[in-house]
């Protein structure tokens, strides 16, 4: 299947980035509850912290992400924004 000129395909870093985003967060959840079972020794907590740290890490990530500008320059750029007029004190 052609693309039209105007249609965008995002590269190939950009569609696995959420699996960088979901592995990140796996490992920190793997990470948190070895430590929990290691120390408390119960299963249920250890599935617990596991979940949990999951979700808060995901979220995490995804609100830095959010944060990072990929554009150079944008309407949220305060390079773009033109300077007030000069106020006339009579």
């Amino acid at each position: 299947m052609s693309q039209s000129p105007g249609e965008f395909k995002p590269s190939r870093r950009d569609m696995l980035r959420p699996i960088e985003y979901v592995g990140g967060a796996a490992i920190g959840a793997v990470f948190t509850s070895l430590i929990v079972l290691m120390v408390t020794r119960d299963v249920t907590l250890t599935l617990i912290t596991a979940g949990g740290v999951f979700i808060v890490v995901l979220v995490m990530l995804a609100l830095f992400a959010m944060t990072v500008k990929t554009d150079a320059s944008g309407p949220d750029d305060p390079d773009d924004v033109p300077p007030p007029p000069p106020s006339s004190h009579g």
